[in-house]
């Protein structure tokens, strides 16, 4: 399994990138979603359209590109284990485990709203929207300066 991973790592790389693109794409986008949802009436038309684009976004983007950004972030630790021992990388699995736990509270947010038992607003929603940048601005730092 090593060695297959080994020959095509940069392939698992590429992978992890551009599944990473996605599920950041979603993390930044969804609290924004329901931002102008905590605003709008739960039975108007822009209620409605709101539940269904939280529930795409969140079912038919973000979860899949966060499972195979695990997947491939995995492969590419079995293909390279010497990476365990990098200090940075440590900080990097961390802020990543920290996502994925802010994935599941924003898919607990989307359920809250999808059943009309949205209790916070739309000022709430704006700050966690700027959570997810916070972890991605550390793990860049950790993956390309590579300060420790």
């Amino acid at each position: 399994m090593q060695d297959f991973i080994g020959s095509y790592y940069l392939w698992f790389k590429a992978f992890h990138v551009i599944s990473v693109i996605a599920w950041m794409a979603g993390l930044l986008y969804l609290p924004r979603l329901f931002a102008y949802h905590a605003n709008a009436e739960y039975s108007s038309q822009l209620g409605q359209t709101l539940k269904t684009m939280e529930r795409r976004l969140l079912k038919g983007i973000m979860t899949p590109a966060m499972m195979a950004s695990w997947f491939f972030g995995c492969s590419m630790l079995i293909g390279n284990p010497s990476l365990f021992e990098e200090e940075w990388m440590g900080i990097k699995f961390l802020c990543v485990v920290w996502m994925s736990i802010l994935h599941i509270i924003f898919a607990k947010w989307r359920k809250d709203f999808e059943k009309n038992k949205n209790i916070h607003s739309s000022k709430f929603y704006k700050i966690w929207n700027e959570v997810p940048t916070f972890f991605m601005i550390i793990i860049v730092m950790m993956v390309i300066i590579k300060p420790f």
